[in-house]
């Protein structure tokens, strides 16, 4: 850090860092719905084994630049037991979104994995030990009230698809709590280079298999350049988004850029709307409300207590 002769200089110059970081979240979140977009495009002639092995694949592509440009950030072992635990968890919560993505809007499957920072409260009290007070446990509960009144188990057009955005969510917050560990002694930067290996690997070996058992096509036919302009869409929308991501969390505080985050949905519903001409209907914009309120609720919580959650640090999904 570099020494500020002037230091009535200091809190002007950090008000100019919070808003870059928030200008940096506010692209981020609109850009990760385009990927999903693409993710969706894709799914209609891919698996979502493929589609995810595809996408995951493009966005290794796009990092390897930007990881050496940033080396200077790179801390730590990038491969090791923990980190291949995070590929893991980035395999499940990827490939049970994107299977989403293919049987219902994205703002619906959207809605229903926002309900991953209520779950991460609950896993950072059981696993890490960080306690959640009384009115945030009944942010959780309520805000996973919205998530079946969106769900709509046995009324829902979609069935049992529904659930494929919670175990998305799931592990997307258990992975979050294995970051926390992981960033101890690395960079986020290691952390998210190296899980993109693993789970680029572990997907090469997911797709061979998925394919002598018959599964739908893991790779695009040569010469669709239609689907290749899609794979290169998903990935490079999900690695820009991580690297605006992560230079949003250097330049502001966690609190101040969580409520910007939902400006992902606002997204996803606009181009569900204007690419497949899905909109949710009014029961489900009711559960996104109470969702998005608790989620809100929790981060204010969170701004307020010392015994917060782990602050969310999102990898591109």
């Amino acid at each position: 850090m570099m020494y500020d002769a002037n230091p009535r200089s200091g809190a002007p110059f950090a008000g100019l860092q919070a808003n870059a970081g928030m200008l940096f979240m506010i692209g981020a979140m609109l850009l990760l719905p385009v990927g999903d977009t693409f993710a969706k495009l894709l799914s209609e002639t891919l698996s979502p084994v493929g589609v995810t092995m595809c996408r995951v694949l493009a966005q290794a592509a796009f990092l390897v630049p930007v990881a050496y440009l940033l080396r200077h950030r790179l801390k730590g072992a990038m491969f090791s037991p923990i980190i291949a635990v995070s590929g893991l968890l980035l395999i499940i919560s990827l490939t049970s979104l994107i299977s989403a993505f293919a049987a219902m809007p994205i703002a619906t499957a959207i809605a229903i994995f926002f309900v991953e920072p209520l779950i991460l409260t609950v896993l950072a009290g059981v696993l890490l030990g960080e306690t959640a007070g009384p009115r945030r446990l009944i942010a959780v509960g309520v805000g996973l009230i919205g998530a079946m009144i969106v769900i709509r188990p046995g009324f829902s057009d979609y069935g049992w698809a529904t659930a494929l955005p919670l175990i998305s969510a799931f592990a997307y917050a258990l992975n979050m709590v294995v970051l926390k560990v992981a960033t101890v002694t690395r960079s986020g930067l290691t952390v998210q280079c190296g899980s993109t290996v693993y789970a680029s690997l572990g997907l090469v070996v997911l797709a061979v298999v998925w394919g002598k058992m018959g599964g739908m096509d893991l790779v695009p036919q040569w010469g669709d350049t239609t689907t290749m302009f899609y794979i290169i869409g998903a990935g490079g929308a999900a690695a820009i988004s991580f690297v605006m991501i992560a230079e949003a969390y250097r330049s502001a505080d966690a609190t101040a850029l969580a409520p910007f985050q939902y400006l992902e949905i606002i997204m996803a519903t606009a181009l569900g709307f204007l690419i497949f001409g899905d909109f949710p209907d009014m029961l489900t914009w009711v559960g996104i409300a109470i969702i998005l309120g608790s989620g809100i609720y929790v981060f204010h919580r969170e701004g307020r207590s010392d015994t917060a959650a782990p602050r969310r640090k999102r990898a591109s999904r």
